[in-house]
């Protein structure tokens, strides 16, 4: 049924690049923000790089993207505190000023859906399965109502939640499993929805029935082996299988 195993009752998506096109102004405002830190610094300028957005900080907590990213460049920052300035320099700082630039963003460009997502998603909820949204981002909530998506799904696990509860972010598989439980289902009944490395990680690590990696970026063979049971560009290509 809509190209998943069969016990399939739930379905667990991410936001950024498997709903909506917000991965690619998320990608822009990491590089905006660490290319001018960077510039800042004494050391020889190293730009922040696709593949830096890939390995360290895509689906990520902001904080942990941030702190990933920094010990890739062994590059030490105090923790700071949540309402830093943004761009000082501290891990909260910095995400703070990437959050900004993301809004700046999304106001200037507004959000874009998959729209094989959103066929895909309202033929998941005619056929009776549970939704949830389950994503980093802290901006989620509003995504959902600018786009008009929001009434799709029961249940949301964002950053705010996150926060909120401490979970920890992905790859460890904390939100996905709250999200199992607000809709109130067992992990291997669910099935996890990631375009990001670190997010088929966390699908994997919790033990979840299936893991779907969405591939946007040509990277399918790094999201198999980071534990995507298939891949493919778009959810409208399981409606072909179903």
């Amino acid at each position: 049924m809509l190209g998943l195993p069969e016990g399939t009752s739930a379905c667990l998506f991410d936001l950024d690049g498997v709903l909506t096109q917000t991965a690619k102004v998320h990608a822009a405002a990491w590089k905006q923000m660490f290319d001018e830190f960077l510039h800042s610094r004494p050391d020889p300028f190293r730009e922040f790089t696709p593949d830096d957005y890939d390995q360290y900080v895509d689906g990520k907590r902001r904080e942990d993207g941030v702190r990933s990213f920094l010990a890739s460049r062994t590059i030490d920052l105090p923790e700071g505190a949540p309402d830093d300035p943004p761009g000082a320099e501290t891990i909260a700082g910095l995400g703070n000023a990437k959050n900004e630039l993301v809004l700046r963003l999304i106001r200037e460009q507004g959000v874009e859906v998959y729209e094989g997502s959103v066929r895909y998603v309202e033929a998941v909820r005619d056929a009776g399965l549970r939704r949830a949204v389950v994503s980093s981002s802290a901006n989620t909530k509003e995504v959902l109502r600018v786009t008009g998506i929001e009434d799709l799904f029961e249940a949301l696990i964002d950053g705010v939640v996150a926060q909120r509860e401490d979970l920890k972010g992905k790859p460890a598989p904390d939100t996905f499993l709250a999200g199992a439980r607000a809709l109130g289902v067992e992990p291997a009944q669910a099935v996890v929805f990631e375009d990001a490395l670190a997010g088929v990680e966390a699908g994997r690590a919790g033990d979840f029935g299936f893991v779907v990696g969405v591939d946007r970026v040509g990277h399918a063979e790094a999201l198999r082996e980071h534990g995507a049971d298939i891949v493919v560009s778009d959810l409208s290509e399981l409606l072909d299988r179903s």
